[in-house]
């Protein structure tokens, strides 16, 4: 779906199209609403002041936090980070997009994709690129697919494990650190 496809209501800064609306993140109820819905989503997830961090951040300029609501309901949300931890993205001022999470029972609606869209039509405002990271085991597998088709290539700086370039002959744990890092050109 192209930017045009949107309603926009930059007053409320929301995204509509059928049954998806997409928000920006913009007060301390919504960031009480994805705290509660992600501690009931994901075992991985502990309730905390994530999204109230998010939120400042948001505020001060430094990321775009979108959440999806479909049909109503909240279903995921995504990040953009201006200001990347990984050292690459750092060094050439590139906007990663972080922590893209749909619902399990709202997957499989396309409602990743427009995160997406909508994350990379804010991205270009102000950058000729925009990267991610994905980890490397079967549960990304589903992340690595999408991402190849949305035209994402490897950066060619190999694997990270937090944010540090693994070096041969060393071991690494394979957990939700141990990534690679991707990069697309926007248009």
């Amino acid at each position: 779906m192209n930017r045009e496809t949107y309603m926009k209501s930059e007053e409320r800064g929301t995204m509509m199209s059928g049954k998806l609306t997409l928000k920006r993140l913009s007060n301390l109820d919504e960031a009480a609403l994805l705290d509660q819905q992600f501690s009931q989503h994901f075992p991985w997830y502990k309730s905390g002041d994530y999204y109230k961090e998010c939120l400042e951040e948001n505020r001060e300029g430094k990321r775009v936090t979108l959440m999806a609501f479909y049909e109503d309901q909240l279903a995921g949300c995504c990040h953009l980070l201006y200001e990347s931890k990984y050292p690459f993205f750092q060094s050439d001022k590139i906007p990663e997009i972080n922590d893209l999470n749909v619902f399990p029972e709202f997957r499989r609606k396309g409602i990743a994709s427009k995160l997406f869209d909508e994350i990379e039509s804010i991205a270009a405002t102000t950058s000729k690129y925009i990267g991610l990271g994905v980890g490397l085991y079967k549960d990304y597998g589903n992340a690595q697919m999408m991402y190849g088709n949305r035209g994402y290539v490897m950066d060619g700086k190999g694997m990270t494990y937090n944010n540090i370039q693994v070096q041969p002959g060393h071991s690494v744990m394979v957990d939700d650190e141990l990534l690679i890092y991707l990069v697309k050109e926007l248009d």
